[in-house]
């Protein structure tokens, strides 16, 4: 995710100083979350005129669960559908793309959404993660 960041702000920063003059003073405040990232541009040209630009970057979260040897499938797709409020047949359509493939996404979503979900699986005893 960094990465995309890092990409993502300097081509920002590369657009805001071909818009402007040369030689102009660029300040760059960033607010971290892992779910967010506001970033907040202050430019001062040479003839001192102050710009402000904000852009917010948000992003798609998946929530992983992945296989182990001790859950049933009972117990998995029970949890699905209380927990993510999958409807039977999708938590059935999980738990085998879990068994058979290691791991599947079983919800997509900001990351505090998802968060709740992902803490509710782990103290079920399932193995599960939240990704970019």
């Amino acid at each position: 995710m960094l990465t995309f960041l890092q990409i993502s702000i300097n081509q920002l920063l590369d657009k805001v100083s071909a818009t402007f003059c040369h030689g102009a003073k660029i300040q760059l405040h960033i607010q971290f979350k892992p779910y967010l990232c506001n970033v907040k541009i202050t430019l001062h040209t040479e003839t001192h005129e102050k710009v402000e630009v904000s852009v917010k970057h948000t992003e798609d979260w998946s929530l992983v669960v992945y296989n182990d040897d001790h859950n049933t499938f009972d117990h998995v797709i029970e949890k699905l559908i209380s927990i993510c409020e999958h409807t039977v047949l999708q938590a059935e359509q999980c738990a085998m793309i879990i068994h058979f493939k290691g791991k599947c996404t079983v919800k997509s979503g900001t990351y505090e959404n998802l968060e709740p979900m992902c803490t509710s699986l782990l103290a079920s005893d399932i193995t599960a993660e939240i990704e970019p």
